[in-house]
Formats: structure tokens, sequence, C-alpha cells
């Protein structure tokens, strides 16, 4: 039986902990100014995995809390996705070199496809293409342009690639509470050969039971943040469900 993975996630912003409403810089909450002790309460909890963002880097192009992803990286035992400004092989290499398990890979994914491609082939298992849509369409940037391509059409680009997983984010729901787009995420897996994580809404555990039974379709975790640090969702109580059997006793 394949589990549901929680990805608890750490946004950084000038070193600090924060998550961003939409996308929007100006629209964030400081959550902390110690990301090294949050990624240890997470792994107390019972995450082994996290997903962390360089949103300075995303919107620079090039990675910028390089330290803070360091500290992370030291003080929690488990696997660490790291994304943000990655647009070259030299940044993928680095971000590995320093001990991070998956680097996830967007704007780069639609405007150099090849790049994306070849280090894919090269290092199996360790790139995770990030799909962040509005609309349906895919946003890039840092999510502030919203390109002219489907979704699905950018994801089918990379399914011979050997990428490890598309990491699909409903920009309009991000950081909002407003529930995952499960709809939305379930078609994504259903149409592409590549394992899927749900980001972008993640309101209760309610978003957890909903993901659940779609492990069959192809979805691999789920991303949280907001509802994390507001105090929404319980972290080892979603662990718990996305461990176990899904409704109606599927694997």
């Amino acid at each position: 039986m394949a589990a549901l993975t929680i990805f608890p996630a750490i946004d950084l912003k000038g070193g600090q902990v924060v998550r961003l409403a939409e996308g929007d810089m100006a629209r964030a909450t400081v959550y902390g100014d110690d990301p090294a002790a949050q990624a240890r309460l997470f792994a107390d909890a019972g995450a082994t995995h996290l997903h962390v963002v360089d949103l300075d880097g995303a919107f620079a192009g090039a990675s910028v809390n390089g330290g803070a992803v360091e500290s992370i990286i030291a003080a929690f035992p488990g696997k660490v996705q790291v994304g943000g400004g990655i647009r070259d092989r030299a940044g993928v290499d680095r971000w590995l070199e320093l001990g991070v398990s998956r680097v996830i890979i967007g704007t780069a994914a639609l405007k150099d496809p090849g790049f994306v491609k070849s280090a894919a082939r090269d290092l199996p298992g360790r790139i995770v293409v990030g799909v962040d849509a509005r609309d349906g369409m895919v946003a890039t940037e840092g999510w502030a342009d919203v390109s002219d391509v489907r979704v699905e059409d950018l994801a089918r680009r990379f399914e011979d690639a050997g990428v490890a997983a598309l990491l699909f984010t409903d920009v309009g729901r991000d950081g909002l509470l407003k529930g995952c787009n499960v709809e939305a995420t379930v078609a994504l897996a259903q149409a592409v050969d590549i394992p899927v994580i749900a980001s972008g809404g993640v309101a209760d555990i309610n978003d957890i039971h909903a993901l659940r039974p779609h492990v069959a379709d192809g979805i691999e975790g789920v991303i949280t943040g907001r509802a994390l640090y507001d105090g929404r969702l319980d972290l080892a109580e979603a662990i718990a469900i996305g461990n176990s059997p899904p409704a109606g006793g599927r694997g």
C-alpha cells in the first residue's frame, strides 16, 4: 500500500520563515526567524520529508537563502526538497552537493525544457518539475507571469525524461486556506505517467482525507504550510492519515 507523503513547507524570505498569499511577496506573513528550529519541530511531529522554497530566489532567478537551507538540512533527519530560482545546472548541482534530496525546477521547465530533461536524465529521481497554474494555465517567474501553455501540455513534455515527480500548485489558492484543488490535481495525475504532488490551499484535515484515496491515481504527496502554522492542521494526524489505508480498504 503506497502512502500519501505529507510535506510540511518552509518558505524562506530574508532568512525568515514566511507564507505568501497567492504568491505575492507583498502579502507575506512571518512565522519565525529560525528555519532550523522549525524543521526540527516538523521532524518531532513525525515528518520524514520537507518542502523548502527560497522565495527571494524564485523572484531573483538565483538562489538567495542558501545559509538558511543549509541549517535546515543539518537540523532535519529526513529528506529535503528545495525550489526557488533554480534555472541552470550549476544551481541544481549546488543544492544536491549541500545534501538536498530533490531539486524543484519551475520557470526553467517552460523556458528551457532541454536543461530540465538533461538534468533529469543525468540525475534520476532527483529532479521535480514545478507546474504552477492559474486557471489551468502555467504561471512562471515566481507566479508573476501567466503563460499561454496549458498545465497538462507542459507536464507531458517531461514524461519520458525521468522526472521524479510533478509539483502542482494552484496559485489562486496558495496561502489562502481555500481547500486543495483535488479535482485539478487528480486530473493532472491521470493525464500523465509521472507522480504528482499536490500543493496550494490545504485548509485542514479534510484535504488530506480527500487526497488519500487518489494515491492510486498517481498522487504521491501533498504540501502544506499555512494550515500548519495557523494551527488548523495537526501534522502528526495528517501523517497518520497519509500512512493509513484509504477509505474502502484499497492500497
